[in-house]
């Protein structure tokens, strides 16, 4: 570790997240302790978390405090993690429904969150001051893997509008202390390709974090230019928000002549799960339960696919407590050979979060309409399907009729960002269905 990182990642970053009231770095130290326990001393600290969790959720939020009366149960009754089964699974309709009654009462310095949309089902909810610093945390500790650590050059490749545009002065002071580089992954032509190559060139990361499918497109451009990236001293590429695809890891791994790690969680549910040097991709146990259940809602034996829950140990304020995400998976039974005793998954299944493609040729990642759409008033869930060039068709799923001034700012949107002579048509639909195989897709490129 050089003296700058060293500097920043035990100096000015815990001073930085002490100020925000986040307890991150003991949360980290003890996540770097119980990473190497016995998987079923990893399952005692999950009970005795799940327990606590459940008395405060109990007293605390309304629509627990009635479920557990109607039941005729009490959390003090739960002895084992498969007592879980006994609790409803949820999901972004239930939170919907109850608004700030999932809130608990009394529940002080919550920070308002949003999801990105990026299952097509937008949600807004609350977190509390230590949940936030074990979701940071459990990142760290996953960094700190690779041999990487905050305050080493990082390169972010994300297209997220409200965290390209919208930098205020102490998110660019402080990303400039930490040495990290945001740079927008939109309007993918080949320009902007090459632009970021240079970027990359120029920054000489030491580690690179965005969506797969631009990291992908990126290297595919360098070999295709013959430019060398393999040669800046790039340690590790992690990848979120997309299913990472065999195909893109290979041109990754190739080009860039480093590791992939793969990244599953999101904010609702937290920092899921992480990849280790030895491909094991790690669930965040210390935080968090997660179960595959099928589609009648039962458990599945480790190695069967199917629905992916979760239940965060550390959200009383927020609970998050078999919460469906919209994701399907499988356990892995078997060890990583790294030794460590979280339990792993072995696949994710959906997640695919489609570009489109503009009339000039320019390829469009599904989150820049993601932020777009996530601000309509009553948004339930969402579906965009490109047709052919020209054509495109957003089905949208509202609580109440579409307002005209809405539907003529979703067009300029649109237009804007995929050409001017876009015809687009938006109908309000009851339901959107699944697509052949049972998944979810927000966005669909039928365009080769």
């Amino acid at each position: 570790m050089g003296l700058y990182t060293s500097l920043v990642a035990h100096g000015a970053f815990p001073v930085h997240e002490r100020l925000k009231g986040h307890p991150t770095v003991p949360l980290r130290k003890a996540l770097e302790a119980t990473q190497w326990w016995a998987p079923a001393a990893l399952e005692n600290l999950q009970l005795t978390r799940l327990q606590i969790l459940l008395e405060r959720v109990a007293q605390q939020v309304p629509f627990y405090r009635q479920w557990f009366a109607d039941q005729d149960w009490s959390p003090r009754a739960l002895t084992s993690l498969a007592d879980l089964e006994r609790l409803p699974v949820i999901d972004k309709a239930v939170l919907r429904q109850a608004g700030a009654g999932w809130r608990a009462e009394g529940a002080q310095g919550l920070v308002a969150q949003r999801t990105s949309g990026s299952t097509g089902e937008p949600l807004a909810f609350w977190l509390g001051h230590e949940r936030i610093a074990m979701d940071i945390a459990a990142k760290w500790r996953a960094t700190r893997w690779w041999g990487v650590d905050i305050g080493d050059r990082e390169l972010v490749l994300w297209g997220a509008p409200n965290e390209t545009d919208v930098q205020n002065r102490l998110r660019s002071w402080r990303d400039r202390v930490l040495r990290s580089r945001l740079v927008p992954a939109r309007d993918l032509d080949r320009a902007r390709v090459d632009a970021i190559i240079d970027q990359i060139r120029e920054f000489r990361p030491r580690m690179i974090f965005g969506y797969p499918s631009v990291l992908a497109r990126v290297c595919a451009r360098a070999r295709e230019q013959g430019r060398c990236l393999d040669d800046l001293g790039i340690r590790v590429a992690f990848t979120t928000s997309e299913v990472l695809r065999p195909e893109w890891r290979a041109i990754i791994t190739d080009v860039l002549g480093c590791g992939v790690a793969n990244e599953y969680g999101g904010r609702d549910a937290g920092l899921i799960a992480r990849e280790c040097p030895h491909g094991g991709l790690h669930l965040t146990a210390e935080a968090l339960i997660v179960e595959i259940l099928d589609d009648a809602g039962r458990p599945l034996p480790a190695g069967a696919t199917g629905q992916i829950v979760v239940t965060n140990l550390m959200g009383p304020e927020y609970p998050f407590i078999r919460y469906r995400t919209g994701d399907r998976g499988a356990l892995d039974p078997a060890p990583c050979p790294c030794g460590r005793g979280l339990p792993l998954l072995r696949e994710i299944e959906g997640r695919a979060n489609d570009g489109l493609v503009a009339l000039d040729g320019r390829w469009v990642h599904g989150s820049h309409f993601n932020y777009c759409l996530r601000e309509i008033a009553g948004l339930r869930s969402y579906k965009i399907i490109q047709h052919a060039p020209d054509r495109v068709e957003l089905l949208l799923v509202l609580d109440e009729p579409l307002a005209e001034a809405v539907a003529q700012g979703l067009r300029r949107a649109f237009t804007q960002a995929l050409g001017e002579s876009l015809t687009m048509e938006i109908r309000q639909v009851e339901a959107i269905a699944p697509e052949a195989g049972g998944k979810h897709r927000h966005v669909v490129c039928r365009v080769q």
